[in-house]
């Protein structure tokens, strides 16, 4: 299983990441997804779904690209990733991602559409390391992001494929607080608790009348995937896609810091036109 589900009450239910060694976000980890939250959307008790990962030091990581063709299928036009993240934006329930760990690309996209994000201060990184692999971010990063952080800033994460630690990330408003690893879950536990208690449809209301000053278009997000796609067709990809991929120990390395190794990686090949 892709990802690990928990209903702890009728209130509040975890959904845990758990695709070793990195949390990739793969084919099925979009299959399951999607099902579950299609499930929770018919739910009338839920308040609180919080997100968390059963992967140390990894949340939720960019896609596999070597098996994109494998991801479910669109409906009426949209992809299980757009569709996830726009259902998670207006559900009824409050959606809180505990994260620890690297927290890249479509991993990174999905938190954004999450209501609130508290990241472990020491654990926890950000980054969109799309541009830096010749394709483009296509699950919201460049709809949400400029929201959150301000176009400049935007730009500047999403053109250098850095990783942000989360002191950065809360610096930036890219996440609601970062909180010391110590003490996440015990603030984490507290804030779903007290979201539990209160009134269900005052909650459901409040949150609706915020994404009405805030969301993007639904057509913006629905475009910017096709877009994505797009690029994994054109030769800047196609180049990167037909070397040979690193495995092992290797591609455990560059996963811990893609964010360094795609900018080094560029410099090289720089160099090398020359």
């Amino acid at each position: 299983m892709s990802i690990r589900f928990t209903r702890t009450s009728p209130q509040v239910a975890t959904i845990a990441f758990a695709t070793g060694p990195v949390n990739l976000v793969t084919a099925e980890t979009a299959s399951q997804l999607a099902a579950v939250v299609e499930e929770l959307e018919n739910d009338s008790q839920l308040q609180v779904l919080v997100f968390e990962s059963d992967i140390p030091d990894f949340f939720l990581n960019h896609f596999d690209l070597a098996h994109l063709a494998d991801f479910p299928a669109p409906q009426d036009g949209v992809h299980a990733w757009t569709d996830i993240s726009l259902t998670l934006s207006r559900a009824p329930y409050i959606s809180v991602g505990k994260i620890r760990g690297r927290t890249r690309g479509g991993g990174n996209e999905l938190a954004l559409s999450f209501d609130l994000r508290y990241a472990s201060l020491e654990k926890a990184f950000f980054g969109q390391p799309e541009v830096g692999t010749a394709v483009v971010p296509g699950g919201g990063g460049t709809e949400r992001l400029p929201r959150l952080i301000g176009r400049d800033r935007a730009l500047e994460a999403v053109l250098t494929s850095r990783d942000y630690d989360a002191a950065t990330a809360e610096q930036w408003g890219w996440v609601t607080r970062a909180i010391p690893d110590a003490e996440l879950d015990s603030f984490v536990d507290t804030i779903v608790e007290r979201l539990a208690a209160f009134d269900r449809a005052a909650l459901a209301t409040a949150k609706r009348m915020v994404n009405r000053a805030v969301l993007p278009p639904d057509a913006d997000l629905v475009t910017a995937y096709e877009e994505f796609l797009h690029t994994t067709t054109l030769p800047g990809y196609l180049a990167r896609a037909a070397s040979p991929a690193p495995t092992g120990e290797q591609a455990l390395r560059l996963e811990y810091d893609l964010g360094e190794f795609l900018g080094l990686a560029a410099l090289r090949r720089a160099a090398a036109a020359e």
